[in-house]
């Protein structure tokens, strides 16, 4: 079986936590021989030690050259993209994405998005970057599509991600795309990480803990967890608080990132995939216990978001049972 070779392009100032996230995910893909789905290397516009951005260097092996050979290039972003304009125009690194052959699928994390939008890869496409430096980026590239409430985006070929930890997100975003839901999974057990978080979600949350004194929707989210298997609506969550729906709504995004609406469709998905998971439940009772109203409704709801039926997924989760970690 031939591997999917991704090749990772770091530079001077490479965010290592990120560099890491990008070979623990890919390294932990493997099919039900156990046998490695890809081959993950590293290169820089020169081989050989590359600074990070803490007080420790890599030792690169491979030079430029290995871009025209993946199959997914992946650009990491350094502690500089946002501000040093002159770097990233480097004729070396323009040189070196030249040699990236078309159809190759293209990602970037976190600000490296400056990196590709300079080389005119993202004109014309959706992307996002690091919420902090969405205006400087939107100035610096207009013909780019930009997002600040997003923590990834998927434009065909060309992907970009916000920073840190969204890096997990799009990394197995890709991995599900290449092999399957099981496979995907599997790997977010391996790094201990939620399976799905949407590309949609939002990077920064005004008010993720209520501060004292402060009104919220504490309340109206514990509630509605306790009533998941009924018809809950905006205005009995605005019930709850007292509130007008209004109010509630603007508070919601403000603690969540997202609407109500949206938050109770993820929580009922949350219950749906764990009583797939811990119950011998039939689709139609789950679909009860979850509020979706109908069997056909939960399914189209897992299809649209996670991509998978809810059978498809009980399989997936069955055949990790005999899985065990890899470290």
């Amino acid at each position: 079986m031939e591997r999917h070779r991704i090749a990772i392009l770091v530079r001077d100032g490479v965010l290592a936590m990120e560099l890491g996230i990008v070979h623990r995910v890919f390294g932990e893909a493997r099919d039900e021989q156990g046998r490695a789905l890809y081959d993950v290397l590293t290169c820089a516009l020169r081989a050989g030690s590359v600074r990070t951005d803490g007080d420790f260097t890599v030792e690169v092996e491979h030079g430029p050259e290995l871009l025209a050979e993946a199959s997914t290039v992946i650009v990491a972003a350094t502690d500089h993209d946002a501000v040093d304009t002159a770097a990233i125009e480097d004729s070396g690194l323009a040189d070196a994405l030249r040699r990236i052959p078309t159809g190759t699928r293209l990602a970037s994390i976190c600000t490296a998005a400056f990196v590709l939008a300079a080389a005119g890869l993202l004109d014309g496409r959706r992307a996002t970057t690091h919420w902090a430096q969405v205006e400087a980026f939107r100035e610096r590239y207009p013909a780019v599509s930009v997002r600040s409430d997003v923590l990834y985006t998927d434009d065909g070929e060309v992907l970009t991600s916000a920073g840190v930890a969204s890096v997990t997100d799009m990394c197995l975003h890709m991995v599900q795309a290449d092999h399957g839901i099981a496979v995907g999974t599997a790997v977010a057990r391996r790094v201990v990480t939620p399976p799905h978080r949407g590309a949609d979600e939002a990077q920064l949350i005004q008010r993720p803990v209520a501060e004292p004194g402060i009104a919220g929707t504490a309340r109206a989210r514990r509630w509605a967890l306790e009533h998941l298997d009924t018809v809950i609506t905006l205005r009995d969550l605005a019930e709850r608080e007292e509130v007008s729906t209004r109010t509630l709504t603007r508070r919601f995004r403000e603690e969540t990132g997202t609407s109500p609406t949206q938050w109770l469709l993820a929580r009922r998905l949350d219950r749906a995939r764990e009583l797939l998971e811990t119950t011998d439940l039939g689709v139609d009772a789950i679909a009860a216990r979850c509020g979706f109203g109908s069997a056909a409704a939960m399914r189209l709801h897992m299809r649209t978001i996670l991509r998978v039926s809810p059978s498809t997924y009980r399989q997936a989760f069955q055949l990790l049972q005999s899985d065990g970690p890899h470290h």
